[in-house]
């Protein structure tokens, strides 16, 4: 968490493999590493499902999830494999997408999201970034979003979730770091943090 210009967005995309960091060291499964493209953050296990979801808005859910990645028997797709597969990740994240066929600029916000998170999970990440996934959803949406990144966590993938919803933030976070200025301001377990803990935090005074 933090304010606008804390730095959220650029430590996404050194983490993406977007830009390359200054200074420092990023440190992967307990071994530093150092990616020189998104390809090279891929390779190790993380996807990022950035703000802007980057969906073909002409392509149906079966093609946004397999986009770059599709299925194919000879020389052909195999359809109805990567249907099967995309109606096995929405299920297995509880996602509410029943159209397959349905084109991306049909879908509502939640289920844009879902489509993003299940194109991420895809490739079996050890790793998923998710930068404002509740931003510009409405109530019930928002809470389908946040099911979904519990049962990410319950299936064993870790999660950074970058919010400015702070509620948000304390009902599904196990630890939360606040950004301020480009550095890192605080850095509490969930039990320790408190709305009033991290907006101190964040502006840095009462």
């Amino acid at each position: 968490v933090g304010d606008n210009g804390a730095g959220k967005s650029t430590l996404i995309k050194i983490l993406a493999g977007v830009y390359p960091p200054d200074a420092g060291e990023i440190v992967f499964e307990g071994r530093p590493v150092r990616f020189h493209s998104p390809q090279d953050a891929k390779a190790h296990g993380i996807e990022t499902v950035f703000q802007e979801l980057a969906l073909v808005e002409t392509l149906d859910v079966v093609g946004n999830i397999f986009l770059g990645r599709e299925r194919t028997r000879g020389p052909f797709l195999d359809r109805a494999r990567m249907r099967a597969e995309a109606r096995a990740l929405l299920r297995e994240l509880d996602a509410h997408v029943e159209a397959l066929h349905a084109l991306a600029r049909e879908l509502s916000g939640g289920q844009r999201q879902a489509v993003a998170i299940a194109r991420a999970l895809h490739a079996r990440p050890k790793l998923v970034i998710l930068d404002e996934p509740t931003a510009a959803l409405a109530v019930p949406e928002a809470r389908k979003v946040l099911r979904l990144i519990r049962r990410l966590r319950e299936g064993g993938v870790a999660v950074v979730f970058i919010s400015h919803t702070l509620q948000h933030v304390l009902e599904v976070a196990d630890r939360v770091v606040v950004l301020r200025k480009g550095r890192k301001a605080g850095d509490l377990p969930a039990e320790e943090a408190d709305l009033e803990t991290i907006v101190r935090l964040i502006v840095g005074e009462e």
